[in-house]
């Protein structure tokens, strides 16, 4: 990567069948843990949007386990799970628990080892499916991801969370024409799914169908017009496309929106800055893209875009204190970690 700018092993499935079965009840999603989002998938599913739950498997495990799992406190679970399976290495529902406890303490490839264990003696189940597929979405591993959500969706047609993490990994594959098809499936199965809704607007940006994106994310806007707490993403990416069509006065007002509903969200303050910059206005870029750093202060990108407004200010001791440290954060740092941050806002961060 420029200043300005492993695959895992498979899922071992030993008995693949018309029909899988785990023997849980109620497996129904609600909120994966934070992981980098890559540019091509802003708020990717595992930064932070609904999780999938936790199987039940009440009768095959003690239900401390999934007490503790329930409270949030991973760590625990996971230590107890460990010291359960000791004793009872055949029990393919500690496998699959242990599992997902795993995924949610971001540790995708120790959580799929744990599913390929529990594979080996029982079938998994679509929500298992799910999860594996979350494991290879924190991976970066958008084929195999895609492999198996197709596979929880077959056998949990119903499922809009299965569907909507579908849409996203498909969206993360620039499958857009796809991506917009299973959009459209969650929006049949939830009407009004506010991030069903500016997703479709993504993916007919992918497209180069702007004005049918404009209309996706307008109407997202419309539907949480009222809500008690608005999500900045609609805004933000109608800001990004205005930049995008070098229409930096339309940017504006949509990306002071997202800013106002999130200030801490450093790509808001980055894209805001770029708004400014575009419209000649270096104090108020300076002031954004400062905020975006001091947000993000590991993203080579951003003190490339801060130096280079520094020099068109005339600043030139500053510029290249950024240009400096922009390339030391390029020889230390990985492309995963190179793209600014889109995290939660805080009313979402607290369901996580």
């Amino acid at each position: 990567m420029k200043c300005g700018t492993s695959r895992t092993t498979g899922f071992l499935l030993l008995a693949v069948a018309a029909v899988w079965s785990f023997a849980a009840a109620g497996q129904q999603p609600a909120p994966p843990p934070a992981a980098p989002a890559p540019e091509a998938m802003p708020d990717a599913p595992a930064a932070h949007e609904p999780a999938i739950e936790s199987p039940q498997p009440s009768d095959q495990v003690p239900a401390e386990y999934l007490a503790l799992i329930a409270q949030r406190r991973y760590s625990d679970a996971e230590v107890k799970i460990q010291a359960y399976l000791r004793d009872h290495p055949g029990a393919a529902a500690a496998h699959f628990l242990l599992g997902y406890t795993l995924y949610r303490e971001n540790k995708p490839r120790e959580s799929l080892a744990e599913y390929t264990s529990g594979a080996r003696l029982q079938t998994p189940g679509a929500n298992d499916l799910a999860v594996v597929a979350m494991d290879y979405i924190l991976l970066h591993d958008y084929a195999d991801a895609d492999k198996w959500l197709t596979q929880a969706t077959a056998w949990s047609p119903g499922n809009e969370l299965y569907w909507y993490y579908l849409g996203r990994t498909k969206y993360a594959e620039n499958r857009f024409q796809e991506a917009i098809g299973v959009f459209n499936k969650c929006l049949v199965l939830k009407p009004r799914d506010l991030r069903a809704e500016y997703n479709l607007g993504l993916a007919y940006a992918g497209l180069n169908r702007d004005d049918e994106a404009i209309a996706a994310y307008r109407t997202a806007m419309g539907w949480e017009q009222d809500a008690a707490a608005q999500d900045p993403q609609p805004y933000l990416d109608l800001g990004v496309l205005m930049l995008q069509e070098s229409k930096p006065d339309q940017a504006l007002q949509p990306l002071e929106k997202a800013v106002a509903l999130d200030p801490q969200n450093p790509r808001a303050r980055e894209q805001l800055g770029r708004a400014w910059e575009q419209l000649r206005n270096l104090p108020k870029a300076d002031a954004e893209m400062q905020a975006a750093v001091s947000l993000a202060p590991d993203i080579p990108s951003l003190h490339f875009e801060l130096g280079r407004i520094f020099q068109q200010e005339g600043l030139r001791a500053k510029a290249k204190q950024e240009f400096d440290r922009c390339a030391a954060l390029n020889a230390t740092h990985s492309s995963d970690s190179a793209e600014t941050p889109n995290p939660p806002p805080a009313s979402q961060r607290a369901h996580n």
